[in-house]
């Protein structure tokens, strides 16, 4: 069964959920210490971290897990064109400058100026389409890949494809589908014998929640959602010499708000708020996400014990302690398949692009127009 249309997946006008996997096409290591030639690659696990913090910051898209491996990355992605619908059009024009600045003669002219900004604002129909793209998770994908295969390809000192094609997408169609593959992502690096725990694997959602439940802040990779001044803009050209301004662009995209942010401040909060209204969007107004909705009905800390329980013991035949089993069964999950499904996941939904239980999977392809989505009878024995 040949992998479904995009389209059919996650529309940039609805809000869906999708487990997004992009990987490395060379033999060499994405991130990592490559076992053949030594060179160690370690450092581009920060450059894909920091990437997603700044989108985070400009997409009406929020992130809900992630984790990078060795020759792929894991993200599960939330769309929101509830919040997008927020936005006036100068900001969606500013948001979309920031990403995608255009050609530009020099380096230097590559921030956005207020007579940018205007000018892409009166283009009504451009803007309509970049509105649209703000929500849209291929063109989340986009920005997310193509800066980083140039980076590589530049240190690499070589040309040609980073990534072996475009991304794997699987839509994510309840709650309990949500937890598993979340928590598949977040283990990903005890499973590959990367780490004994989440609380020592860097680069994943969780040791980022884990060690901002300590307080822990790093400097904030989001954009500054300010356009420069245009006259500021034309006196800098013609007053700084190129060189100079360059390295000042250098130095300020390091940290371009100036700001310290929790290591988890720009990832979309764990527990669902129940108290507030479905129909409000909650967006996010300190500039580091989308929105502060956030998509599992458990706390922080049952997640983590959650984490740390299946990492602790794996597949062994452990009995679960009640407490956890408790919270399984409430979202539906049979606690007998529970280390099965996290630690043999693509045994069960490798091949599949839905995730959820049965019925919910059933639905989805109903949706679609199609009878069945691959993988339905292996979910019905994982779910209740």
């Amino acid at each position: 069964m040949p992998r479904p249309p995009r389209a059919e997946q996650f529309s940039p006008d609805e809000v869906c959920i999708v487990h997004v996997t992009q990987r490395c096409v060379r033999r060499a290591f994405l991130a990592g210490v490559d076992a053949v030639t030594g060179k160690d690659y370690s450092c581009r696990r920060e450059w894909i971290r920091r990437r997603m913090e700044s989108l985070a910051s400009v997409f009406s898209i929020d992130i809900l897990s992630y984790s990078v491996m060795s020759s792929h990355v894991h993200v599960i992605l939330r769309n929101r064109p509830d919040v997008l619908a927020k936005w006036s059009d100068a900001e969606v024009a500013l948001r979309w400058l920031k990403v995608f600045p255009g050609h530009r003669l020099e380096e230097h002219l590559a921030e956005p100026t207020e007579n940018d900004v205007q000018t892409l604002v009166r283009d009504k129909q451009r803007l309509k389409t970049i509105r649209q793209r703000l929500a849209d998770i291929s063109w989340f994908m986009r920005a997310l890949s193509e800066p980083i295969a140039r980076r590589a390809n530049k240190v690499d000192e070589c040309t040609g494809h980073f990534w072996e094609g475009r991304f794997k997408a699987q839509r994510i169609v309840d709650e309990t589908g949500l937890l598993a593959c979340s928590m598949y992502v977040d283990l990903n690096p005890v499973r590959a014998a990367m780490a004994d725990a989440p609380d020592h694997s860097p680069h994943t959602s969780a040791y980022d929640r884990i060690e901002a439940a300590k307080g822990k802040q790093i400097d904030s990779a989001a954009f500054d959602l300010k356009p420069i001044p245009t006259e500021a803009a034309a006196k800098a050209t013609r007053d700084t010499p190129v060189e100079s301004v360059r390295q000042q662009q250098g130095t300020k995209r390091a940290n371009p708000t100036g700001r310290q942010v929790l290591r988890d401040g720009w990832l979309a909060p764990l527990p669902l708020d129940s108290g507030t209204l479905s129909s409000d969007p909650q967006s996010h107004t300190k500039g580091f996400r989308s929105s502060d909705r956030g998509f599992l009905s458990l706390s922080l800390s049952d997640y983590v014990r959650l984490l740390r329980w299946v990492a602790q013991h794996g597949n062994d035949k452990v009995k679960v302690p009640r407490s956890l089993a408790k919270t399984l069964e409430s979202l539906g999950i049979d606690v007998s398949m529970w280390r099965e499904i996290v630690w043999h996941w693509n045994a069960y939904f490798g091949q599949s692009s839905c995730i959820g239980r049965r019925e919910s999977m059933q639905a989805d392809a109903e949706r679609t127009g199609h009878h069945w989505h691959r993988g339905q009878s292996r979910a019905s024995a994982c779910f209740i």
